[in-house]
């Protein structure tokens, strides 16, 4: 079955879409698209009390019996196949703490965004939202995710992501924020973005990675790419599954895998990605530490590591949403760049 998806070539569209002209490209050939949901488990609640809920206005109470059997930890998979595909396995893409898959498609600002960049250049690319986030779904709790979940105020993000300059730089007045000097951030698209943020569990990890684990038994051989929260969850599902990876993408991983089994990452080439304003940030600092270190065991066990700190090559202003700045198609193409360097496209 084939698929096209249009994009904006006409003037009068591309104005009305707010994208301008100058972004209206050949159209996507798609041989397939879809969406799935993978992994999970059942779990059986008890002890409840039976309630009756009105489900909408003006209807007939109906008893609602608590007690029973939840499937619980599922991931939702969405993809998007080329018709000429370019890339020698499939491309898949893992968010950060709070996220959902829709940081990789289209910029808060509008513009386009890693997953339609990566397709136009051939890849089969899949696009996840993790356990308990986006479509994905999460569970009661305390019953079957321990804890509470953690939520994200409007300012949290601007101050923690290397977007606005330290403490209380942010505004609820646009005019009066104040970004760190030169990001790449862009401003028109900040209201939009945290429009994105979904609460994010810190109990949640065994489970995370467990549907992750079930997408690469369905989908891969694959490159993972992941950013941020999902830099333990991309080294440790490839230290768990070395024959079904080919290559790692660590956008600003704020975890590692195992050190102590570096060594099964020997085969599977890394490519390390760091935005700018890390040096004056209080927390930053060692989270790339924490990342280049187990780079070196890595190294030391056999293995590949690229790590690239982007204003080293002249590439500045990235906040942590690297894939969301106004840069970010440069980004982009040093890793489609480094891929072809490592002979995974065709």
């Amino acid at each position: 079955m084939k698929f096209r998806v249009l994009a904006a070539t006409a003037l009068g569209l591309s104005l009305a879409l707010g994208l301008g002209a100058a972004q209206a490209q050949e159209p996507i050939s798609l041989r397939a698209m879809g969406s799935f949901h993978v992994g999970g488990k059942l779990v059986e609640l008890s002890g409840r009390p039976v309630t009756e809920v009105t489900f909408s206005p003006g209807g007939v109470p109906a008893k609602v019996d608590p007690n029973g059997t939840y499937q619980t930890g599922q991931m939702y998979v969405q993809y998007f196949l080329p018709q000429n595909e370019k890339g020698s396995v499939p491309l898949l893409f893992w968010h950060g703490g709070g996220m959902t898959g829709v940081n990789y498609e289209s910029t808060p600002d509008g513009r386009q965004g890693w997953l339609e960049f990566f397709l136009r250049k051939g890849w089969s690319v899949y696009n996840s939202d993790a356990v308990e986030r986006g479509r994905s779904s999460w569970a009661m709790y305390p019953d079957v995710i321990p804890g509470q979940p953690v939520f994200l105020t409007t300012a949290n993000p601007f101050e923690r992501f290397r977007i606005g300059d330290g403490a209380n730089s942010y505004n609820a007045d646009p005019a009066k924020r104040k970004y760190l000097p030169g990001n790449q951030f862009p401003p028109d698209g900040y209201d939009n973005f945290v429009k994105q943020i979904v609460p994010r569990w810190t109990s949640t990890d065994d489970m995370i990675i467990d549907a992750y684990l079930a997408e690469v038994d369905k989908v891969c051989p694959c490159v993972i790419m992941f950013h941020s929260q999902a830099g333990q969850f991309g080294f440790k599902v490839a230290q768990a599954r070395p024959d079904k990876v080919k290559a790692l993408i660590a956008i600003e991983p704020a975890g590692i895998g195992d050190p102590t089994k570096a060594a099964a990452l020997k085969d599977i080439p890394v490519l390390m990605v760091f935005g700018d304003f890390i040096e004056q940030d209080s927390r930053w600092p060692t989270i790339r530490k924490n990342a280049t270190d187990f780079g070196d065991k890595i190294t030391a066990a056999g293995g590949s590591v690229d790590v690239v700190n982007l204003p080293a090559v002249g590439i500045k202003g990235n906040s942590h949403m690297m894939m969301m700045d106004k840069n970010n198609l440069e980004v982009s193409q040093l890793v489609q760049t480094w891929l072809e360097k490592k002979k995974l496209t065709k």
